[in-house]
């Protein structure tokens, strides 16, 4: 594993103050062999778990924070330590991160309906705000932070990591990653964050108990009564990419300030379907309803949630089908060509999650 030596090559889209905080911190030198300490937000999450499970191959430390309420057996088992504590608390952050090397964040509110919405900004502004100075004032050497592909919101297409910023988001998911990646990004300019970011597509494959993976298992359970949007394309990647993607973004020199997509296809919503029916057997809903009808649906169904405080009824929140109706196509070659790993297709990540919906498996919720 490569590291920060003197008269390593900063990239050249960083400033001249972030070049000077790199220059100081070149006494911390990375050989192949290093264990370094490693502090980890939403570890207990769906990436986060196959990311320790990834990370716990190499010889490194790991610290995940987690809520007292967390289940954290898993990650016990796989050798972390624990650090109770929230992203709203930044006391805890910064204890949980005094020594450690590197940060990675995982923190965020990923869901499209909430029985209270100020939950989106608290933990993916305020929380992302607290992290980030945590991690400036323990001076760690390298934090990666991972955001979503949603962000882009009406992007023009294909989304890659030149491109501008969409005039809006299609979810307060969407916009309160978006709010909070400003904030990230203002402390990179100020120079003392040491940053790099990830942006994956929708994340699928085993032990999903999210947005996709609850989609995919109405498919094969039978529990869909019609196909929607079939015709909206977006992005898609395994979670063991996205996993290996952090570990090789830590490892690489030189990348303070870059920007990695993380996507290995892009599929309409149509083309998932048929492959899920293909590998579980099931069979597919006859009829498919119109758009017009599905987002008229959708906002029926989320107004009956907010007047019983309970979720929509097959996830039939505006924010999740405005977001799926309007769709998305991203590259993510550059990741693969600088980090050096080739994507895993998502049919073989539909056939895992598949897989783990029928044995029964249970990941850890946090």
């Amino acid at each position: 594993m490569g590291g920060l030596k003197t008269g390593h090559v900063i990239h050249e889209t960083q400033t001249a103050a972030t070049l000077r905080h790199i220059t100081i911190r070149t006494v911390h030198l990375y050989e192949k062999e290093s264990t370094m300490k490693i502090f980890i937000t939403g570890g207990t999450g769906f990436i986060g778990t196959q990311l320790v499970r990834r990370m716990a191959q190499d010889n490194h430390q790991l610290f995940c924070l987690a809520r007292p309420t967390s289940r954290t057996e898993v990650l016990r088992e796989m050798g972390a330590t624990i650090v109770p504590g929230i992203v709203t608390d930044k006391q805890s952050l910064l204890e949980g991160m005094d020594g450690c090397d590197w940060v990675v964040n995982l923190a965020n509110v990923f869901d499209f309906w909430a029985p209270d919405r100020r939950i989106y900004r608290d933990i993916n502004v305020l929380g992302t705000r607290n992290i980030m100075e945590a991690a400036i004032a323990a001076k760690v050497s390298k934090v990666v932070h991972v955001s979503s592909v949603v962000i882009y919101g009406d992007a023009k297409w294909p989304v890659n990591e030149t491109s501008e910023l969409g005039v809006k988001c299609f979810s307060q998911y969407a916009q309160t990653k978006r709010e909070g990646d400003a904030v990230i990004w203002q402390l990179y300019r100020q120079g003392n964050l040491p940053l790099v970011m990830i942006y994956p597509g929708a994340v699928v494959g085993p032990d999903d108990h999210k947005a996709a993976g609850r989609y995919v298992g109405n498919l094969v359970r039978g529990k869909m009564p019609a196909q929607v949007l079939t015709k909206s394309v977006f992005p898609y990647v395994h979670v063991r990419d996205v996993a290996e993607a952090i570990v090789r973004a830590l490892r690489k020199d030189g990348n303070m300030g870059e920007k990695y997509l993380i996507v290995s296809d892009n599929l309409t919503f149509g083309e998932i379907n048929r492959i899920v029916s293909e590998l579980s057997g099931a069979k597919l809903p006859v009829f498919t309803l119109p758009d017009f009808f599905t987002m008229g649906l959708a906002y029926a169904v989320t107004g009956i949630a907010n007047l019983m405080k309970t979720p929509p009824f097959l996830d039939l929140a505006t924010d999740q089908i405005r977001l799926m109706k309007h769709g998305l196509r991203a590259d993510g070659s550059k990741a693969a060509r600088e980090l050096g790993f080739s994507y895993i297709p998502i049919r073989v990540a539909l056939e895992d999650e598949i897989r783990s919906l029928r044995s029964g498996n249970t990941r850890i919720k946090a």
